[in-house]
């Protein structure tokens, strides 16, 4: 009989109800709990119903079960919350693992990015150094003609 039970029942047949009954069970900070509410999606919801682990909803599922098929659901929930919180785990692991790999990725673009800003340093001194050295050129080039053009002048005159 439990046997076949287990094999009848599923956990996903919801009966017809309102989506919006208020869980007075379930209390959290922002008040009662909707059915419409996420365990995944809000940390209040989460937290209220790890209290009590079965809804409202889940009650009424349960009140309609035989003895042998309620404590066969009940143990199907229990793995199923199990599972459920197993699943979480890995995803947070997972999480924790790509968050690893962007911290790692984030300090090779700093030390790429000091090293950067480092040959820019380098690069703007070397700039700051060849535009001196064109300044004292052009001076220098400057000086040469304007030596040339007195040269020109004298040796018009003389002639």
């Amino acid at each position: 009989m439990a046997y076949s039970s287990l094999n009848n029942f599923d956990l996903n047949a919801v009966p017809n109800v309102q989506p919006e009954i208020r869980c007075s069970s379930f209390l959290s900070q922002k008040g009662p709990l909707m059915t419409s509410g996420s365990v995944m999606l809000d940390d209040d919801i989460a937290a209220s119903v790890a209290k009590g682990i079965i809804t409202p909803l889940d009650e009424k599922l349960l009140a309609d079960r035989t003895d042998d098929e309620a404590i066969n659901e009940s143990m199907a929930l229990s793995i199923q919350c199990a599972s459920s919180v197993s699943n979480m785990a890995r995803r947070l692991q997972v999480r924790g693992n790509e968050v690893q790999e962007l911290r790692t990725q984030v300090l090779i673009l700093q030390r790429r990015n000091r090293g950067l800003q480092q040959e820019n340093k380098e690069l703007k001194k070397l700039v700051d150094s060849y535009a001196y050295n064109m300044r004292k050129r052009c001076s220098e080039l400057e000086m040469n003609t304007n030596r040339l053009r007195e040269q020109q002048e004298s040796l018009l005159l003389e002639v």
